[in-house]
């Protein structure tokens, strides 16, 4: 059996958290013990106990973890404090990684890839990055995407991205058709592996038949690149032609984005919204909820490294309306599962919520094929195989 660390920065439940859950919920734990290392406690931790999975806390000095990716700079990463803290824990989690004997080390955020980079090196354990951001200037300062585009040729020793997007965005070179896995800088492994979701529950046939009338909802953190405030634009020229239609913003604002969170009910407020717009805040419910919407919108305003949400709507069975750009594309058969729309652009995501709520029938189809496609391209079985598929190659 071998042993495999995975290292999050983050016990916070984040979409690339809830997608380790997944993946460490279905690999195969006969030919493979997965221990993982938190740097603080938090949701995940819990869940993570709770699956079965053998877990480990290590504290990272907050000054490096609280620091926000789309904050980061050369001066940030280069302050003696952060530097010092980063070497040390990256020497902590050597020491641990060779205390459990560890054979490969998968790092799964941002910050874990750097520290984790450092400690694999010096514990001679072969690391693979699972890179969820787009290393983009459109999604990160230029600053660390030049950083983390230089610490890619030197620290991992495979990179999964999820999705094609995420690979173009670290290696602009790599052609958009080319076979999956290749040859990167400094002979680096290159792989896309999509995140996947359990696809065997049975979809659950809600009525939305209320007094309210039709849901469309929206889900994930309240963040500016999230669109909310883009999903009310469209929401008012909704309501305008359904009345009774009603509309749920599922999430709550995380990383210090509070602020942004009370703009957005401001705007509810302005727009005349209060009386159909419901904030759920933080849920644990998500699934159920989305069983209840008629339709599921996405409204990032910069391409999304994946999509996560878009998924979970189709195994639903949910006819989506959802931005063109980063990965969802790769999800989205626009016109067949859902309609593809503009970043940043109310007007066509409002047309595109006001044609499947006229046409029942044909969004059902779309919800219908939506679910087809999960099952037969984003199952977290296939992932898992992928993923141990990778463990193979790069273990003898």
């Amino acid at each position: 059996m071998k042993t495999i660390v995975y290292f999050d920065h983050t016990a916070l439940m984040s979409g690339g958290e809830i997608a380790l859950l997944h993946l460490l919920r279905h690999i195969d734990t006969v030919r493979f013990h997965p221990i993982v290392v938190l740097s603080e406690d938090g949701p995940l931790h819990a869940r993570l106990l709770e699956a079965g999975v053998e877990t480990h806390i290590i504290l990272l000095d907050e000054t490096v973890g609280d620091t926000r990716k789309d904050s980061l700079n050369l001066r940030s990463l280069l302050k003696p404090r952060a530097a010092l803290s980063v070497l040390r824990y990256a020497c902590r989690l050597a020491r641990f990684l060779k205390k459990h004997n560890a054979q490969l080390l998968h790092t799964n955020s941002l910050k874990a890839d750097v520290i984790g980079g450092i400690a694999g090196r010096l514990a001679r354990v072969p690391v693979i990055w699972h890179l969820r951001d787009r290393i983009a200037i459109d999604y990160l300062p230029a600053a660390a995407v030049t950083g983390f585009r230089w610490l890619a040729r030197l620290l991992p020793t495979c990179i999964l991205t999820n999705s094609q997007a995420t690979l173009l965005a670290l290696e602009p070179r790599a052609t958009q058709h080319q076979a999956i896995v290749k040859a990167g800088p400094l002979g680096t492994i290159l792989q896309v592996v999509h995140d996947g979701i359990p696809t065997d529950e049975e979809v659950t046939e809600v009525s939305t038949a209320c007094a309210c009338g039709p849901r469309i909802g929206l889900v994930g953190r309240l963040s500016p690149w999230k669109g909310q405030h883009i999903f009310l634009e469209a929401a008012a020229v909704v309501h305008q032609q359904f009345p009774k239609a009603h509309f749920q913003i599922i999430g709550s604002a995380m990383f210090g984005e509070e602020e942004y969170e009370a703009k957005v009910r401001e705007q509810c407020k302005t727009l005349g919204l209060s009386d159909c717009v419901e904030f759920t805040g933080f849920r644990k419910d998500v699934p159920d909820l989305i069983h209840q919407l008629d339709v599921l919108v996405h409204a990032s305003t910069i391409g999304e490294p994946f999509g996560q949400v878009v998924v979970e709507g189709m195994v639903a069975g949910k006819p989506v309306v959802a931005t063109n750009g980063g990965g969802v594309p790769e999800i989205v058969q626009d016109g067949v599962t859902g309609w593809l729309v503009p970043m940043g652009e109310s007007a066509p995501m409002a047309a595109a919520i006001v044609k499947l709520l006229e046409d029942a029938e044909g969004a059902k189809k779309m919800g219908a094929a939506g679910r087809q496609r999960v099952k037969d391209h984003f199952s977290i079985a296939l992932t898992a195989r992928r993923v141990e598929a990778v463990y193979d190659r790069m273990l003898p």
